[in-house]
């Protein structure tokens, strides 16, 4: 629709946060509340501490049939399930959950929280702290392992000691492993897709730059813009950061099939217009910045770059070890931020895993997200062997 002068209508700013606050519509999630400051790895304590979640399926009475299902970094809890009121988009694995599909809910009981630091209904930067402001740029440095042990809390409160399945992929799947390797007798099967034992040398400069892109926002203001009016985030650093990102999230050669080196539909990049793939990137930098919280995004980066399994536990090789869970390990084969070779690492030191799963795809690091046929069909390698669980009733 254009105004009366021909002209598009401009865009209503983004606010400046795009994360779920208080007094928004709460949509399917339920809220776990920690009763006690939850210690931390680094040091000191988060008090406060909420992790919303959703949950599909019914619980068998003897809890034997629950799945958690963990997030990447932009994602959240919505797994499965329509956007609507409370939830800006579609589940991000809607293909994978519900009555038939792979984490089938007429067996299995899905749980998906939205990891602590997060922005969408846990305790991240743009929650309160108890003395009622912001957290903003005071948030704590979070590792994994602090993330985990608030999802531990989550199971206890859930009544749930043993997971049938842990399921992550990318930064999720670092969180699933954290979970097999610190808690091996409450995880009785992993699936660990796209992801790594130790956060690497590129993944932690690509980050870096993510990071700088952010925080050189003049309106990151040290990460306290919370109550900034609409337009006054640091929408462009985090947009920014999205871009950078986004490229090593897809194939090169994807890229070069899609875009090439063409033009912008009426835009001609010889007088200041953009490529198509240019395009491209605004439109996802756009999209997150309406829907993520900037300081958010921050604190999760900072946390995947702590990723290292082996810290204080003599080495990568002894942490691999301790994991008892049946384990399926898979990759992509155009991933170029998490590459074959650091599945292969995993296989290789978790005595229960075996050859690395390969999904084909022209999509890279996205093609976890993407190729929901492959995936279902490794998931089902995995689920089709766990016991069936007793008949299932409500969760007690």
């Amino acid at each position: 629709m254009n105004t009366a002068d021909g002209a598009a209508p401009q865009a209503a700013p983004p606010p400046a946060t795009g994360a779920w606050r208080e007094g928004d519509p709460p949509g399917r999630r339920h809220w776990y509340d920690r009763a006690e400051p939850l210690p931390l790895e680094a040091g000191g304590q988060l008090p406060g501490v909420r992790l919303a979640y959703e949950t599909w399926g019914r619980l068998a009475p003897d809890r034997s049939n629950a799945v958690l299902v963990l997030h990447a970094l932009t994602g959240d809890s919505h797994v499965a399930g329509p956007a609507g009121p409370g939830h800006p988009t579609a589940g991000w694995w809607d293909a994978l959950v519900g009555p038939g599909r792979a984490l089938d809910t007429d067996r299995w009981f899905v749980v998906a929280p939205n990891v602590l630091g997060g922005c969408q209904g846990s305790t991240g930067p743009a929650s309160l702290r108890p003395d009622g402001r912001h957290w903003g740029g005071s948030f704590p440095r979070l590792t994994p392992r602090d993330q985990v042990l608030a999802e531990a809390g989550l199971a206890d409160a859930l009544g749930i000691e043993r997971w049938a399945l842990v399921v992550g992929g990318s930064m999720g799947g670092m969180r699933a492993l954290e979970w097999a390797v610190s808690r091996p007798e409450r995880v009785a099967s992993l699936f660990l897709l796209a992801s790594t034992a130790v956060a690497s040398a590129d993944q932690i400069a690509w980050t870096s730059a993510q990071l700088h892109a952010i925080r050189a926002d003049p309106h990151w203001h040290g990460g306290d813009y919370h109550d900034a009016a609409a337009g006054q985030g640091p929408h462009a650093g985090l947009g920014v950061a999205r871009r950078i990102a986004h490229i090593t999230y897809r194939g090169a050669e994807e890229l070069d099939v899609r875009f090439g080196n063409r033009a912008q539909d009426g835009e001609d990049p010889r007088a200041g217009g953009r490529h198509q793939v240019e395009s491209y990137l605004d439109h996802h930098a756009a999209k997150l910045v309406r829907r993520f919280d900037a300081a958010s995004y921050a604190v999760l980066a900072e946390s995947m770059n702590a990723h290292d399994t082996g810290r204080g536990r003599g080495g990568t090789r002894a942490a691999l070890a301790r994991v008892t869970a049946r384990t399926l390990v898979a990759g992509v084969d155009t991933d170029r931020l998490y590459p074959l070779a650091q599945q292969e690492e995993l296989a290789a030191g978790i005595p229960s895993a075996d050859r690395v799963r390969v999904i084909s795809s022209p999509y890279g690091h996205d093609g976890f997200l993407i190729e929901t046929a492959q995936v279902a069909a490794l998931l089902r390698e995995l689920v089709d062997d766990v016991r069936e669980p007793s008949a299932t009733a409500p969760a007690g």
